[in-house]
């Protein structure tokens, strides 16, 4: 074989190597965003719930104006697209509900609200007339 053709076969290699790193950051890149998607999509579906508990009166099973007693129902609060917690400690009249993802967010140094590593987390504010969601990883 000629320099020329080693060259080139040395050449092709070296391509074919970039494009496969190339695809594989793309493909974890797509993951981490459809993660992200779909925790977003699980949390407007559960801050729905929690706006329907606290408009039904209390003597049909609601919260009656307020999120006091409200909690994720147990079948959802675990999915195939993460965990989902309640924070309530900011009084009766909002809750945030904290979605961790199962894929590794923008930032892989970053730790999530319960120590774990830099996986997706999105937070939602849920009031009587707002739905307010903030992406922290």
């Amino acid at each position: 074989m000629g320099q020329q053709q080693l060259l080139l076969i040395i050449l092709g290699v070296i391509i074919v190597g970039i494009a496969v790193a190339v695809g594989i950051n793309m493909f974890t890149a797509s993951a981490s965003a459809a993660n992200r998607d779909a925790v977003t999509s699980d949390l407007a579906n559960l801050a729905s719930m929690a706006q329907q508990f606290y408009r039904r009166p209390a003597a049909m099973g609601g919260g009656n104006n307020t999120f006091t007693g409200w909690t994720l129902p147990s079948q959802l609060d675990t999915t195939a697209n993460g965990i989902y917690s309640l924070d309530t400690s900011s009084g009766s009249q909002t809750v945030v509900i904290i979605g961790v993802g199962t894929e590794p967010g923008n930032d892989p140094a970053y730790t999530n609200t319960s120590g774990g590593p830099g996986l997706v987390e999105v937070h939602t504010t849920v009031t009587s007339t707002t739905i307010a969601t903030v992406v922290s990883n």
